[in-house]
């Protein structure tokens, strides 16, 4: 599985104090003042770590600076629930999201906040958007996804078994099982997740080996 090497000591800030005005332009904020809102977990300011491709964490930064186009790779992760009939449950996302509302995705994602192990962010993500922690993960692969704002270290990861799963109502609005025929059948309709539809191909078949 993959693991994050942290330092002995805090990682830098990520951008440095003396690049703030080359972050003003990027972020638009007064005197480049990075976004460090709190997560809504911790109650702390909100940093990511950034990461090179072995894992080895390099910096930290505030989530509107990885959204920024600026494009450190940070680490993410990914949970694929099974039910023993073969059936993906999926996540509808919150219509209140900034970024494809309303559209069924992945039942579990979210970042690895800055300290965090992989698989304690995955703990953290699926307890609070669907309220379980009883499962056993199967880590399946890592790869790198980069869009038009940020660059991702996706870190991919199945459960299986009968779970009972309570979406938050806040950023997930519901959640049910599909079966592959479906998922099959709607794929390219728009209905699922670009994020989605293009990680469900490459693990399509490593689910059904779970199975």
């Amino acid at each position: 599985m993959f693991e994050l090497i942290y330092p002995d000591e805090l990682a830098p800030l990520i951008p440095a104090a003396d690049s703030s005005t080359a972050w003003a332009r990027v972020s638009g904020q007064p005197g480049g003042v990075p976004d460090v809102s709190c997560g809504p977990h911790s109650g702390r300011p909100e940093y990511f770590p950034v990461i090179a491709p072995n894992g080895v964490v390099i910096g930290r930064a505030s989530r509107s600076y990885c959204h920024s186009g600026a494009k450190p790779l940070h680490p993410v992760v990914h949970l694929h629930i099974l039910d023993r009939e073969g059936r993906l449950y999926l996540q509808k996302r919150s219509i209140k999201k900034d970024i494809q509302p309303g559209k069924w995705d992945t039942a579990v994602g979210g970042h690895v906040d800055y300290g965090e192990s992989v698989i304690e962010a995955l703990y953290r993500e699926s307890s609070e958007e669907l309220g379980f922690r009883e499962y056993n993960p199967v880590w399946l692969r890592s790869y790198e996804f980069e869009s038009e704002v940020e660059k991702e270290l996706v870190n991919v990861f199945a459960a299986v078994g009968t779970f009972s799963l309570h979406p938050d109502l806040d950023e997930v609005d519901e959640v049910r099982g599909w079966t592959m025929q479906e998922i099959d059948e709607n794929l390219g309709k728009s209905l699922f997740t670009p994020n989605f539809e293009g990680e469900f191909m490459k693990i399509r078949e490593n689910l059904l080996s779970l199975l």
